[in-house]
């Protein structure tokens, strides 16, 4: 049985225990946080409220009814995202939902004690947020990106789409500490796909010029980061100018010009967070839910992009993607 069965079929055995089915307490509003590594939101975005309040609806949670979501923009600065899950846990909510890998740290770290669930979570065994995603054991749970898995595939992908490739380049944010264990991810697979990675960190968006320059003449994968998508615009331009093939982590640079990405659903993300939510409140701990990982997987091509960086896109990958003409 892989990991992913066996976390299905221990997410699904824990459904039926008794705590999950307990009544909702008549009359009673319940207090959650949502802690959101952007300064507000934009169109596009990962932070997907929509999703997250239909999944929440569904399961008998209203906003004004019996539920309010205190929501916290707090931007990327990780001192500023602590003092805000602080200020969440002075207004005593139930629990704090923070997106990707910085601000699920900032949750934990800010308002320890407090149970935090990670929407999106890069890595949460490898950046010690959970000892191991069917048994948690401590205040976080939520949904994994299999970020190992996806960055791997983004690997695949350039290589397929792009004929006699041998060197690709992964630009990443250098304040992600989990960006080491990625990188070793798609080293592995761009070795058995007789490709050289390099390693371009970017700390500010001023060395962006210079990064994407640096991977001319071969392929680029962008690893997911708010900064990055802060400046998607200004990114794609820069992969064009320097005719750079490249893979992003959102479907919203393709839509802006980029060549492709390929990522597990957002929200998918969103929905299955309500249900870590609706848990939590009816008195489960985080330590006893499994962590949950993505089931469903998006991939977009732009095809107008493709033919100005001379590409021809196989067949073998029209078939699996959403194609932009």
């Amino acid at each position: 049985m892989d990991r992913r069965t066996f976390v299905t079929l221990a997410a699904g055995t824990y459904l039926l225990g008794p705590r999950a089915v307990c009544a909702q307490q008549p009359g009673k509003v319940f207090r959650i946080g949502l802690l959101a590594p952007v300064t507000a939101p934009t169109p596009g975005d990962r932070i997907d409220m929509q999703a997250l309040r239909i999944g929440l609806r569904d399961l008998g949670w209203v906003e004004g009814k019996n539920l309010v979501i205190e929501i916290r923009w707090a931007g990327e600065n990780p001192q500023r995202q602590r003092e805000l899950a602080a200020e969440l846990k002075a207004l005593q909510v139930a629990l704090i939902l923070a997106y990707g890998t910085t601000t699920i740290r900032a949750a934990r770290d800010g308002a320890p004690g407090l149970p935090v669930v990670m929407v999106n979570a890069g890595d949460p065994v490898g950046a010690r947020f959970v000892a191991s995603l069917a048994r948690p054991g401590g205040d976080l749970t939520g949904t994994s990106a299999a970020g190992e898995e996806v960055l791997s595939k983004q690997v695949e992908l350039l290589s397929a789409a792009v004929p006699q490739l041998k060197r690709v380049s992964a630009l990443m944010s250098s304040v992600n500490p989990i960006n080491g264990f990625f990188f070793d991810a798609m080293s592995l697979r761009a070795k058995t796909l007789g490709l050289h990675l390099d390693r371009i960190d970017v700390a500010a968006e001023g060395e962006l010029d210079g990064a994407i320059a640096r991977a001319k003449g071969g392929a680029l994968i962008i690893v997911n980061d708010p900064m990055f998508f802060r400046h998607h615009v200004r990114i794609i331009e820069l992969t064009l100018r320097s005719q750079v093939p490249s893979v992003f982590g959102d479907r919203e640079y393709v839509a802006a010009g980029g060549l492709m990405s390929y990522i597990s659903s957002n929200a998918w993300h969103w929905r299955s967070a309500a249900s870590f939510v609706d848990r939590i409140l009816k008195g489960a701990k985080p330590a006893d839910i499994p962590v949950e990982q993505p089931t469903k997987f998006e991939m977009v091509v732009n095809l107008k992009t493709a033919k100005a960086l001379g590409l021809t896109i196989p067949q073998s990958l029209r078939v699996q993607a959403e194609l932009i003409e």
